[in-house]
């Protein structure tokens, strides 16, 4: 009797074993349903998915869609870590974190049978090698309290350069070099004055000058708070973050600055030796069909990226939305950038966030 029991005991504790050790968790089914993961922005943009996007997607398809929150660099970090073991089907980046994931070799190549919108999209939305794809355009410029502007009789900013003025001494908050805001912000005012990519220390010296007006440098990609709270009445900011705040009844403004404004591709790829490939292949798809397209923009103000999709007045007035308006962005060379940006980041830690 006792051998008898030691020998269930035993095989229970092997088959505990076996399937801790299949792999089952990842992709897993749960209630008969394969289980598809997205690693992707929080926010408004999880909100908005979870009530609209994915629920539509779980009822077609019959799945299980399983939500992992973070920003593009936390993102790309778990890409990175899991490497060989993917536990993420769908990853959504900011183009700069995601050229650095397809240099990394995390992602894998779109299969056109799978995803027939991509010969629905502008160019600036689609990758070479087919390696992930743009679903929405964002430019980045600069926001401002309207409210607190009127208040002190101050004109509204209209440089990346009018960051300096000395009357915003404390009273701005500015994204981190560690998120692309950051990486924006430093390119443009190298070039607002006299700068480039090539030539960067435009931009750190003005930045310098920038960062004494500064209370901090947020690195969560969503100074929402900073405004709301009143420690911040102007920063530089991603168009569809600002719109998603003014949306809200909050007193914000976008500007489109003198000098111009860079285009943020905001992207979504199929991870490579994901547990579900042929599932995440379809989900990108879904993402870029008419429909969900027209939702990223009416409720997100991501620009289109599917040239088929038409948008209210109301929408397209604030959103990046057509070739004309994606002609009029500064387009970024993310390769080139992505060679520099580790210089970049310690040079900005050292000179700039440092006291912060």
């Amino acid at each position: 009797m006792k051998r008898k029991l030691v020998s269930i005991v035993l095989t229970c504790l092997f088959l505990v074993i076996a399937a801790g050790c299949s792999g089952k968790s990842v992709g897993s089914s749960e209630n008969g349903k394969k289980t598809l993961v997205l690693a992707a922005y929080g926010g408004s943009y999880e909100q908005k998915m979870k009530e609209n996007l994915i629920p539509k997607f779980e009822e077609e398809h019959n799945v299980k869609v399983t939500y992992i929150t973070g920003s593009s660099v936390d993102t790309l970090s778990k890409l990175q870590a899991q490497k060989g073991n993917p536990q993420i089907d769908v990853a959504f980046l900011d183009d700069g974190p995601q050229a650095q994931a397809k240099t990394f070799g995390l992602l894998a190549p779109l299969k056109e049978k799978l995803v027939p919108n991509l010969e629905n999209l502008y160019d600036i939305a689609k990758d070479k090698d087919n390696i992930g794809v743009g679903f929405g355009i964002i430019s980045t410029g600069l926001a401002y309290n309207k409210d607190v502007f009127e208040q002190n009789g101050w004109d509204p900013i209209t440089s990346w350069n009018d960051l300096a003025d000395a009357k915003f001494k404390g009273k701005i908050v500015l994204p981190s070099i560690a998120n692309t805001y950051g990486v924006h912000t430093l390119l443009m005012t190298a070039i607002a004055n006299g700068g480039s990519v090539e030539n960067i220390d435009p931009g750190f010296e003005k930045m310098k000058e920038i960062a004494y007006n500064t209370v901090t440098f947020d690195k969560t990609a969503d100074v929402s708070n900073y405004f709301l709270q009143g420690q911040a009445v102007a920063s530089s900011w991603g168009s569809s973050r600002v719109y998603t705040l003014q949306d809200s009844g909050f007193p914000i403004e976008f500007v489109t600055p003198d000098e111009g404004a860079p285009a943020l591709m905001a992207t979504v790829s199929v991870v490579k030796g994901a547990p579900n490939e042929e599932l995440a292949q379809k989900f990108v798809n879904f993402v870029l069909d008419e429909e969900a397209q027209k939702l990223f923009a009416a409720s997100l103000f991501d620009g289109p990226v599917n040239k088929h999709v038409e948008l209210e007045e109301e929408i397209a007035n604030k959103v990046v939305y057509g070739e004309d308006e994606i002609e009029k962005l500064v387009k970024v060379d993310w390769e080139l950038v992505n060679t520099k940006r580790e210089e970049w980041t310690e040079r900005a830690n050292k000179e700039i966030e440092i006291s912060h």
